[in-house]
């Protein structure tokens, strides 16, 4: 049986060994406390992970028609990605080629027929090439496209729009995902368009890697998230990770849901027709290394993740997409439709309230000195796993206690090109 074939058969029994399954002996502790509270660590972090791993930027619906753009920064870079007269989906940074001021302001906007700086006035076509000068015969003669806006790396993956700002060890999206392939087919994303306004974001007192650490387990669920575990029951599973992505599914339970919004949504979520009696009430989760998530939902689908502010400050960010409602579908399904993502935002709000509380908590004890380091549960394996590519990329996270100033970078290198 394909993998495609299985989708629309009955959900197959549940491999132990590749979900929740850990060896019998394996390292417990965790990343070491030091790793949640240095700075050095924390620019190194920005460098090798945020600049050189694909970023999330957003959906091409976010940009539908000519002139729209949106925005997109990360660890100190700027990213606009903006539509063509041609339709087509460009990337490039946000730095104006003559001060380097940002070419657009707002997150997301239409720019008509070129973006123009808002410092000087130099403008630039929306295939990046200059455009036009303020009082040009004050500067030599510049070539369009030799002083246009820099391009950046850019994917575009079942709608999705990743970018990179610098060469980093990760394959194309395409191939880091094509495991993934035939199940996200299923959802039609590139169809989708926002359900919302613009992107979400909020800023939260903790180690982006506590995020991570709360993210990668479920094993809190059951006592952490009330919704999530009466939508689910015993059902949820997390996958191991494997080649730099994991993934979670979520079963919903069959009998009396307990919550009202748990219980409205099991009620008035319609069959969605295009996809399998397996996936029509279930939630699934894609994870990527090193700091994003893709969910799947039967009415609506999106992605959130996180980025490094200071040791102890951490930016949210994500965006939430669904199918179109179609004018000639029964007006009672859209209607349900609409009330399902309600629903469902609902409970996602609640969990991710509670999830931050947790995490909060966790960076608090990276300060404490009473903190000995993790005692993790077989439950937790996935921790480990992430924790794992975070030291093959920066093995000086193998050291116990912190370098001395001004020597972890080096040291780091030094690890890198001789391990042992």
């Amino acid at each position: 049986m394909t993998r495609m074939e299985s989708f629309n058969a009955a959900p197959p029994a549940l491999d132990k060994s590749q979900i929740g399954g850990a060896p019998e002996q394996w390292d417990r502790s965790g990343l070491p406390a030091w790793a949640y509270t240095n700075n050095e660590q924390l620019e190194l972090e920005r460098d090798l992970l945020f600049r050189r791993h694909w970023q999330l930027a957003g959906h091409v619906s976010n940009a539908p028609e000519p002139g729209n753009y949106f925005c997109f920064d990360v660890a100190g870079e700027r990213a606009i990605i903006v539509r063509g007269k041609d339709s087509e989906i460009r990337a490039f940074h946000n730095v104006c080629r003559h001060r380097g001021s940002r070419v657009v302001v707002n997150e997301t906007g239409t720019c008509g027929s070129a973006l123009v700086c808002p410092f000087h006035g130099w403008s630039f076509n929306l295939d990046g090439t200059l455009r036009t000068v303020a009082q040009p015969k004050s500067v030599p003669t510049l070539d369009p496209v030799e002083h246009g806006l820099v391009p950046v790396e850019f994917e575009i993956w079942h709608g999705f729009v990743f970018v990179r700002f610098q060469p980093g060890p990760q394959p194309a999206v395409r191939d880091l995902l094509v495991r993934h392939e035939a199940e996200i087919a299923l959802y039609r994303s590139a169809e989708a368009e926002p359900t919302r306004n613009s992107f979400w974001s909020q800023e939260i007192a903790s180690n982006w890697k506590c995020v991570r650490d709360v993210d990668n387990e479920g094993y809190h669920v059951p006592m952490a998230h009330p919704g999530l575990q009466d939508l689910y029951g015993n059902n949820y599973f997390d996958e191991h990770w494997q080649d730099g992505t994991t993934r979670s599914f979520g079963p919903f339970k069959t009998d009396h849901n307990r919550l009202w919004s748990v219980r409205a949504y099991n009620n008035i979520l319609p069959d969605i027709d295009y996809l399998p009696e397996s996936h029509r009430k279930a939630w699934l989760y894609i994870g990527m290394f090193p700091n994003q998530v893709l969910y799947f939902y039967p009415e609506g689908l999106g992605f959130y993740q996180e980025f490094p502010l200071a040791t102890d400050k951490t930016a949210l960010r994500g965006g939430a997409y669904g199918m179109p409602l179609s004018d000639a579908a029964d007006a009672t399904f859209n209607r349900r439709i609409l009330a399902a993502r309600y629903l469902s935002e609902r409970i996602d709000n609640d969990t991710a309230a509670e999830d931050i509380q947790l995490t909060v908590w966790s960076n608090e004890a990276a300060h404490s000195s009473g903190f000995q380091g993790f005692i993790l549960s077989d439950l937790e394996y996935g921790v480990k796993q992430y924790h794992d590519q975070l030291r093959a990329v920066m093995p000086v996270l193998n050291q116990p206690e912190a370098p001395e100033p001004g020597h972890l970078e080096t040291l780091n290198n030094k690890l890198l090109k001789n391990p042992t």
